[in-house]
């Protein structure tokens, strides 16, 4: 498993080039993931609000909602031919797994503004180990794609130029810390087009804790 690159003194952004990337999805359309969508309008706010103080770093147009990520499943294709892809077949096999696990509604602790090398994120706190009590289920299907230590997160947004990482981290400086308590009452997958920098994500199937139920 791959270490994550946190944004260091004296170096550079990572910026993200507006391209296709077809080396990397090679043609192929939905790249899917388990995640927990921010629907707590207080914290869409505060995020919103980062995003809005740091317009002239951050790539644009965003469209993707706020989340954190659980678990990369890969291109979700009807047949597995590449070693990214994943199917159905595995997708219905996570979920039965999830399912019976029997989740209650937990909660995570947010706050603490930081920086990937190519992104500027909110950090999660999961003490109660929920989070890694699922990614392991997930696991005993598929291997994650691109696999790095799990540092739970919310992305704010991908940076576009490589400008100096000083200039970033006094920014972020200047940024007063937010603690909340984020409640996750439902587990989600779903997926975004492979082809669309930063595009929405749409949701297929979730499992709402304590009533799991596929939609």
């Amino acid at each position: 498993m791959n270490k994550i690159l946190f944004l260091q003194p004296n170096s550079t952004v990572v910026p993200t080039e507006a391209r296709d990337y077809p080396e990397w999805h090679l043609g192929r359309e939905r790249y899917a993931l388990w995640y927990i969508e921010v629907d707590d309008p207080v914290l869409i706010g505060y995020l919103t609000q980062l995003r809005e103080q740091f317009p002239d770093l951050l790539y644009q147009p965003n469209q993707r909602q706020f989340h954190i990520t659980l678990f990369v499943a890969g291109f979700w294709v009807e047949q597995v031919i590449q070693s990214d892809d994943f199917s159905r077949a595995q997708l219905t096999q996570q979920f039965e797994h999830l399912k019976n696990l029997k989740l209650e509604s937990f909660q995570l602790q947010v706050g603490g503004l930081n920086s990937f090398e190519s992104a500027l994120f909110l950090k999660v706190d999961d003490a109660a180990g929920v989070l890694d009590k699922i990614r392991k289920t997930l696991l005993h299907t598929s291997q994650e794609i691109a696999a790095l230590s799990y540092c739970p997160h919310i992305t704010v947004g991908l940076y576009r130029e490589a400008v100096s990482s000083d200039h970033v981290l006094a920014r972020m400086a200047e940024i007063e810390d937010i603690h909340y308590s984020l409640n996750v009452s439902k587990l989600k997958f779903g997926f975004y087009q492979a082809h669309v920098l930063q595009g929405s994500l749409f949701s297929h199937t979730q499992i709402e804790l304590g009533n799991a139920q596929c939609n």
